[in-house]
């Protein structure tokens, strides 16, 4: 089933995301300098039991404006979508950066989810200070470097194409925010208020957040699945998108 671009206005300003399919609502963020097309295996994967629906952040793809400087204030962001677009009790997806959006809503909005999937992210998200250094100053080295890390070096080039898409398209001081806000996030302490269901995805070959990232969650969050994909580095959703969407088809299929 093909995607369709959706709009709609959050906080008074347009706010652009991608849709799929019927059914319970499942909502995916993506990471810093991303963009939904990042999640396209999902929303053709998981159409026909779900009604997917991946966002652009502020700032990202086809949502315009500035982005924000925190995951507190990208959490509020995606709240505002979920009652723009009459959304309840969603299983809420994030990977890297939306990770740490999906762990603050659950902590700080429980009532609004059903669920969570957590994918190439950790409870505390540093970057590298020599990204961040070339971030600011702009140097086509910082995509470079990125890219260096975050793919198994058993994945074709061209199943990341989204990725390297979205990277490359997202404004560099958009990006440098994401990661400034990354750099930022802590909830280790927090974690054992989680008291939803999660499932944790972690990449085998993940080297921006290895798996040690993933195993920390799953320990973490009362009840909580882990599941490591082979051949996966920290775009498991691109790199390998049978093995996730089989996942989360497993733990969707445990909701009543």
């Amino acid at each position: 089933m093909a995607a369709t671009r959706g709009r709609s206005l959050v906080q008074g300003r347009p706010a652009a995301y991608l849709e799929a399919g019927r059914g319970r609502p499942v909502v995916f963020v993506h990471g810093a300098g991303g963009r939904a097309e990042v999640w396209t295996p999902q929303l053709a994967g998981l159409a026909d039991v779900a009604r997917v629906v991946a966002v652009d952040l502020p700032g990202h793809g086809e949502t315009g404006g500035h982005g924000c400087r925190s995951i507190d204030d990208y959490a509020a962001w995606v709240l505002g979508l979920l009652d723009a677009l009459g959304l309840d009790r969603v299983v809420l997806g994030g990977h890297s950066m939306g990770g740490g959006i999906a762990q603050t809503l659950a902590l700080d909005r429980p009532d609004r989810l059903r669920g969570l999937v957590l994918m190439g992210t950790g409870a505390r998200l540093r970057v590298l200070p020599r990204i961040l250094e070339l971030f600011r100053e702009g140097s086509l080295e910082a995509l470079e470097l990125v890219a260096s890390l975050a793919y198994s070096p058993r994945t074709p080039p061209g199943s990341v194409a989204e990725a390297e898409r979205a990277l490359r398209e997202t404004p560099m001081p958009v990006t440098l925010g994401d990661f400034m806000a990354c750099d930022r996030f802590d909830v280790m302490t927090r974690l054992h208020g989680v008291e939803i269901p999660t499932l944790v995805l972690g990449g085998r070959d993940d080297r921006v957040t290895p798996p040690k990232y993933a195993a920390f969650l799953a320990g973490a969050i009362p009840g909580a699945r882990l599941v490591e994909i082979e051949a996966a580095g920290h775009f498991p959703q691109l790199e390998q998108p049978a093995a996730v969407n089989a996942a989360v088809r497993a733990f969707l299929a445990a909701f009543p």
